[in-house]
């Protein structure tokens, strides 16, 4: 059991869930009171101590499902006290062909162990294999300065074919290893193959999103302003932009005065019986003065990720304005503008008004916005440079299209700085219509968000900086 329990855990790691040795020996000391031919029991007490929080969930039992029921794992299969020899008479023709693949194809065979491991039932190396996959990070060339996402596809597509080589060479070999006495056809062999090999297909190419059912999806905000808060952004003329300042201008100057209110509420909230009896003994011991606990006010701090390029920095740029007008509301503020690299633009808004840092973004943040506007690449610099800047204290703002040139999105990224941080949220200039259309990886990040919502119209925006701010 503890072999089994073991390699299982291995796998679990390899396919990129975070399962420490303690938490293997917890396992094993509560199986103990876990009837564990109940499948359900057994099945629950491993997801208790492997799954940290419901988003991993989906790959655990994706990983259970693959090495007990899959890989035809069985305890008895494990357990060397049973019987002098584990195997079934169908795991030792399995066995059998997988080392006459071994033995015909020589060295070749070394490209291909991760696989035949897995066929032979241990799929650590291959599941490990598959992840490093789905994390590659590209490499731009310096040769033609250009970036692409070949690297990636280049390595599954070598994986398909050493799926291919397997699959012709195992159905080869089950027609030459047929006997007439054997208690199982050729067919029930090829069927094994066929079906772990589909299995395997599918593990390297099936897209792995987390649960996110706690995702908060907003859709329609109140219509407060008729006129100028239903235009887009995008559409502004020079006019529309001076009254949606004004109207940006009026909503900080409220804002700030609701905090302020909250900060001077001195006289209400939850009696301080301590200190208030303490007093008392002015007036022996009457307790004339009431005193009550003053709590500070909860601030949080913001970074914000803006993109901009295109019609999304007409969105980013009353954002940024808005929030630097709103800084004594919170703990701090860090913004980053990309493109396809990533540059700190916090400093801009340090050193200058709000309105000049604004236009300072392009000409002195260093950002090169002839670039294709890559999420992913952008993901990657930001984890490099700036990953510390996030806590669980932190928002983290995304002001995007999600358009990416249908470059590799890094998603993964996205789960580790959701995983450092107070919650993602998501703003899209673009009507939700359009996210999931060509290039959009809208889709593929709604997945690690704690929040989505559209963001390309005045009252859009007004209704999420309030909920932000109060």
């Amino acid at each position: 059991m503890l072999d089994m329990i073991t390699k299982f855990s291995a796998c679990c790691k390899a396919a990129g869930l975070k399962v420490s040795p303690l938490e293997v020996i917890d396992c094993m000391s509560q199986l103990r009171h876990v009837d564990a031919t109940d499948e359900a029991a057994f099945r629950t007490l491993l997801m208790a101590n492997f799954v940290k929080s419901r988003r991993d969930q989906p790959r655990f039992l994706e990983i259970y499902k693959l090495f007990f029921h899959e890989l035809r794992t069985s305890f008895q299969d494990h357990n060397e006290e049973t019987t002098d020899d584990p195997d079934t008479p169908k795991q030792k023709r399995v066995k059998e062909i997988i080392e006459r693949i071994r033995e015909d194809l020589g060295m070749e065979a070394e490209a291909l162990d991760n696989l035949l491991d897995y066929l032979g039932g241990d799929p650590e190396d291959f599941l490990s294999e598959v992840q490093e996959i789905h994390n590659m990070v590209e490499q731009r060339s310096l040769a033609i300065k250009v970036k692409s996402n070949m690297g990636q596809l280049s390595n599954r597509l070598s994986v398909m074919l050493k799926i291919n080589q397997i699959r012709q060479k195992a159905l080869q070999l089950a027609g030459e290893l047929d006997a007439p006495g054997d208690t199982f056809t050729r067919k029930e062999i090829e069927a094994y193959f066929g079906t772990m090999l589909d299995r395997s297909f599918d593990l390297l190419t099936r897209d792995k999103r987390p649960d996110n059912v706690a995702l908060k999806e907003v859709s329609r905000t109140d219509p407060r302003f008729l006129d100028i808060g239903e235009k887009p952004f995008a559409t502004l003329t020079p006019f529309e932009m001076e009254r949606t300042k004004e109207v940006t201008d009026r909503l900080v100057r409220k804002l700030k005065d609701l905090a302020t209110r909250r900060y001077a509420a001195r006289n209400k909230g939850v009696l301080d019986i301590r200190k208030t009896l303490r007093r008392a003994g002015r007036f022996q011991g009457v307790p004339l003065e009431l005193h009550f606990k003053n709590k500070p006010l909860r601030k949080g701090k913001i970074v914000a990720l803006c993109d901009v390029s295109g019609s999304v920095w007409s969105v980013a740029r009353f954002m940024l304005a808005i929030l630097y007008s709103l800084q004594e509301c919170f703990n701090g503020i860090k913004s980053f503008a990309f493109v396809s690299d990533v540059a700190e633009i916090t400093p801009l808004f340090r050193d200058n008004p709000v309105n000049d840092a604004i236009e300072k973004v392009f000409s002195e943040s260093g950002i090169d916005t002839r670039m294709l506007t890559d999420y992913g690449s952008s993901f990657v610099r930001f984890r490099e440079r700036h990953m510390q800047e996030l806590s669980t204290k932190t928002t983290l703002l995304i002001i995007g299209d999600a358009r990416s040139n249908y470059q590799n999105p890094h998603q993964e990224i996205l789960e580790e700085m959701r995983d450092r941080c107070r919650r993602v949220i998501w703003l899209n200039p673009e009507p939700m219509n359009t996210w999931n259309s060509g290039d959009s990886e809208m889709f593929t990040y709604r997945a690690h968000c704690n929040e989505i919502r559209p963001c390309r119209n005045l009252n859009q925006l007004v209704t999420f900086i309030e909920e932000l701010v109060l």
